[in-house]
């Protein structure tokens, strides 16, 4: 593509295609649709309908910029600066995991836990139900906190991370999304921030960090080159977070609170018997993602 011609959107398009073919990137076609909306701030739908109208050499210029950039690695979430969770459109930056839509099932099974509780209205009574107190334990972009508000508009939910520039993320995903006076951002390691509160929680959910170090080289480098490193790993074997997060969630959970873990691949044995070992806690259950992997663990505070 030179300066010398003026390409259409579907020449365009091609061309970047077979840019992100050639360096092997995972799925390079919606990479490259994505990319090319970002270019020209358009929908999928004007791209298709206007695949013949001229592309200027402004626009041409910053999509194939994009294009290199996600050939050499960087995912295509941090170059457009979204992605959607929860069927709700989330800004992310490198300073956050990017939410995948396996963590929806942390929002599923924390609602499906809840039953009667998270409905605004008494449905016998018809009086408001009482405030649910929620924590968001590693809130990342805060897309299970802002999912949850948006879920529980009854909730009162305390979000916190060990990073600031996450929290500022967090906290302009919740103003988005007109819920930033549901929730309130902290700053701090785990429950730790909470602990001297003087109320307990009716649920606490976490996506932790839960790779082994020694896992890294297997991951991708779009994960491991570019997403942050205390999101991803647990310490050695990937699952040491989970003990203190338990401890806390113990001390923290009123009677029936609910925990909501994320689990990484092949912990939930090891998670389960965490429970197993303490009498604190009930109706341990383990619910499979879509591909039939155990991904997150609900448990009933005693």
């Amino acid at each position: 593509m030179t300066n010398a011609t003026v390409p259409d959107v579907r020449s365009a398009l091609k061309e970047g295609i077979a840019r992100l073919r050639a360096a092997q990137v995972p799925s390079h076609t919606l990479a490259a649709e994505l990319l090319l909306m970002h270019a020209l701030g358009s929908d999928r739908t004007w791209l298709y309908t206007h695949s013949e109208s001229p592309v200027d050499v402004a626009h041409i210029e910053k999509y194939f910029a994009l294009i290199g950039r996600r050939a050499a690695g960087e995912p295509t979430q941090y170059l457009t600066g979204k992605q959607e969770f929860w069927g709700l459109e989330f800004e992310v930056t490198p300073a956050v995991l990017i939410p995948r839509p396996e963590t929806e099932h942390v929002v599923e099974v924390a609602l499906e836990r809840l039953g009667p509780r998270g409905i605004k209205i008494d449905m016998k009574t018809g009086a408001p139900s009482p405030t649910l107190r929620v924590a968001d334990v590693g809130t990342g972009s805060g897309c299970l906190a802002v999912a949850l508000a948006h879920e529980l508009p009854h909730a009162e939910i305390f979000a916190n991370d060990i990073s600031g520039a996450a929290l500022e993320v967090a906290r302009r995903n919740a103003t988005r999304h007109s819920v930033a006076d549901q929730i309130e951002f902290q700053q701090g390691n785990l429950l730790e921030p909470l602990v001297n509160g003087s109320f307990l929680f009716d649920v606490i959910v976490s996506n932790p960090p839960y790779i082994a170090r020694d896992e890294a080289d297997s991951l991708s480098r779009e994960v491991r080159d570019h997403e942050p490193h205390t999101a991803l790993f647990g310490g050695p074997t990937g699952i040491e977070i989970y003990s203190t997060l338990i401890e806390q969630s113990r001390a923290l959970l009123q009677s029936r609170g609910i925990l909501v873990l994320e689990l990484g691949y092949g912990s939930a044995d090891a998670v389960r018997r965490m429970f197993d070992a303490q009498r604190d806690w009930a109706n341990v259950s383990v619910a499979n993602d879509l591909a039939g992997i155990p991904r997150v663990l609900a448990a009933e505070r005693v």
